[in-house]
């Protein structure tokens, strides 16, 4: 099977298409996806069933959706005597075609929330799957345990020809990225952009944008961007999540995060809009 490109469109579905298509498989384990070489050596899910493959089940299987023709399923599993390669999702970006990358953050979502739901929340009997969407439900007390999602902010704070990036402790050494948090229970997203920044940081915002958003599933976050204007203060560091901050020019950016992240999306942007002022 040839590399699909980005532009193939997914439909993503709770119940798979009546009519009998050609299945694509996304093994997720502990050590990551099972993949095979495609095509110019390019890793691929794989397309053989996973009893087929030796995988060991973990989960049941849950159907996706539809990418290009092909009935996208996952399944929790561990490596047994599968045949393949196990790669972890992160280094995967860039190998994976943009769409396929996207499929496998949706599927080691839903895996994730397989494993962790297994028995009630509430009451601690086993759950089942619910019939009519994707839910985890108690035959017991009827509670409905849906896919976990946890939305995260995160804001490129922007002065004139400045942008604060802030060193968190695990991250590797040197590297910087924009402020970022989870949203508390009871707040806006742009009310979480105004308390992370105050926590972390230390400074107030004006001007506060929304950009975009990204699934981020390590294990389970969404991510929502912003950008936001300095409205005064010094940088003080929390010096719990945050060992470092400062403000950085355009030309002397210090290391990094990955391509793959929306985070750099919004520091490169900030460098495009630099240099074109």
């Amino acid at each position: 099977m040839a590399p699909m490109e980005g532009t193939v469109p997914f439909v993503p579905g709770v119940h798979p298409p009546p009519e009998p298509l050609p299945r694509l498989w996304f093994c997720v384990g502990p050590a990551g996806l099972l993949v095979r070489d495609g095509d110019a050596g390019v890793a691929m899910p794989v397309a053989s069933d996973p009893d087929d493959l030796g995988v060991e089940r973990e989960t049941a299987s849950h159907f996706l959706g539809v990418l290009g023709g092909q009935a996208c399923w996952c399944v929790g599993a561990r490596p047994g005597t599968a045949t393949g390669r196990w790669l972890d999702l992160r280094s995967l970006y860039g190998q994976l075609p943009d769409q396929l990358w996207a499929v496998a953050g949706r599927a080691a979502q839903i895996a994730e929330w397989d494993r962790t739901h297994r028995f009630c929340g509430r009451c601690g009997n086993p759950t089942v799957a619910a019939t009519e969407e994707r839910a985890m439900r108690c035959p017991a007390c009827g509670l409905l345990a849906f896919p976990r999602l946890s939305p995260a902010v995160i804001v490129a704070v922007e002065r004139p020809g400045e942008i604060l990036l802030a060193h968190n402790v695990s991250f590797p050494e040197g590297q910087f990225s924009a402020v970022a948090g989870f949203v508390d229970p009871g707040e806006t997203l742009e009310e979480a952009v105004h308390r992370e920044v105050a926590e972390e940081v230390g400074v107030a915002l004006g001007g506060v944008r929304y950009v975009a958003s990204q699934p981020w599933p390590f294990p389970h976050s969404l991510m929502v961007a912003f950008t936001a204007r300095w409205a005064g203060g010094e940088i003080r560091v929390d010096g719990r999540e945050i060992a470092d901050a400062r403000w950085f020019p355009p030309d002397g950016l210090p290391r990094l995060p990955p391509s793959m992240s929306i985070a750099r999306d919004l520091i490169d942007d900030f460098v495009v809009r630099s240099r074109g002022s």
